[in-house]
């Protein structure tokens, strides 16, 4: 049949040019009987959602090196996982990550769910996450589609309905071609294909193993594809930071509510990001506005203008304050370590200068 010499074409070039990643068992490796972890498959697959695998692999190797297992994870404090997360983005990941593995480990003593099913069950994992767990951790035969797979899928068989309402009838087409010999090593195959050969612009067909497979190519016309419905233009909103450091040294900040962007992450108080003029400062200090930084976000743009205050003092209860021993800029979320970047230039003695000098 024409699917099993399509994936038998397929694994034979990913045993000969397979990806090396940090969480990935080599297919020679996987034929000697070493079979992958589903805790850094899962932690690579939360990873990777909407993030690039160069952007991931200093954050993967950090994760697993500072918590090895799934119930280490469970045990760890959230402050300090959501400080290691910072600038990996989409944080609503973290908190969901430690929701699953507190949930592996209570409900599931310490171990995976191996089905599709029983992984959907997990907090955090879709239709996606399960499928890839399922076949790349436990070699079950289930589709794994990302957009890697879509963009294949879609010259393959030169589908002309755009995304997103494509991804049913490309879901349905991948499944045709997924085999039930080596599901897990086929579905690394397949999105490797597509990172590295079948890319999005200039793909190189002419080293792809799938060349005399594909509609596209017999056309001519593979760059036109996948086909996508034109995006609407992203919204631009305002707020306001307030960056400030007590007569003792210590950062204000606060933690976020955990519903919401940036939910449950630290930041610096401010108004809601609709406010172009607000009412007032959150507490009182000599207050400075020191200009604006700007983050994109999924859905909106982001113009935060920053204020600063130094020596405030007063009833600063309801914040959570920290000297430099508890403080770590990078443990900040990318848009309010840019605010604190921009305010900590304008504050007229160095912070970390300063606590150090009222610990000696």
């Amino acid at each position: 049949m024409k699917q099993l010499e399509m994936a038998d074409t397929l694994l034979d070039w990913y045993d000969r040019h397979a990806r090396d990643l940090p969480w990935r068992v080599s297919p020679q490796d996987r034929k000697a009987g070493i079979s992958p972890d589903p805790y850094r498959i899962w932690m690579s697959e939360i990873m990777l959602q909407q993030t690039t695998v160069a952007a991931v692999k200093s954050f993967f190797e950090r994760f697993t090196a500072l918590w090895p297992t799934v119930t280490a994870l469970a045990n760890a404090e959230d402050e300090r996982v959501l400080g290691e997360w910072a600038g990996l983005g989409y944080y609503a990941r973290a908190r969901n990550l430690l929701k699953c593995a507190r949930v592996i480990r209570d409900e599931h003593d310490g171990v995976f769910p191996q089905t599709r099913e029983a992984l959907l069950s997990l907090p955090g994992v879709g239709p996606y996450t399960a499928a890839a767990i399922a076949s790349i951790a436990f070699d079950l035969p289930e589709t794994v589609v990302d957009g890697n797979v879509e963009r294949v899928t879609s010259r393959l068989f030169r589908l002309e309905t755009p995304l997103p309402a494509a991804k049913p009838e490309l879901t349905a087409l991948a499944q045709t071609l997924t085999p039930n010999g080596r599901p897990g090593d086929y579905a690394q195959a397949i999105m490797d294909l597509g990172a590295t050969v079948c890319t999005p612009k200039s793909p190189a067909c002419g080293i792809c193993p799938w060349m005399a497979f594909c509609a596209a190519c017999k056309v001519g016309d593979q760059a036109r594809f996948p086909l996508k419905t034109p995006k609407k233009p992203k919204p631009t909103r305002h707020g306001h930071a307030y960056v400030a450091r007590t007569t003792r040294g210590e950062w204000v900040l606060e933690t976020r509510p955990e519903k919401g962007l940036l939910g449950g992450m630290l930041g610096w108080p401010g108004t809601d990001w609709r406010e172009a003029h607000p009412k007032a400062a959150p507490f009182e200090g000599a207050w400075i506005e020191v200009g604006e930084v700007r983050h994109t976000f999924t859905h909106f743009h982001l113009i935060l203008t920053v204020h600063r205050a130094d020596q405030v003092e007063g009833a600063l209860e309801a914040y959570a304050l920290r000297g430099q021993n508890a403080f770590r800029a990078s443990d900040l979320p990318t848009v309010m370590r840019k605010a604190f970047d921009l305010a900590h230039s304008t504050f007229t003695t160095d912070p970390v200068a300063s606590d150090a000098n009222q610990e000696a």
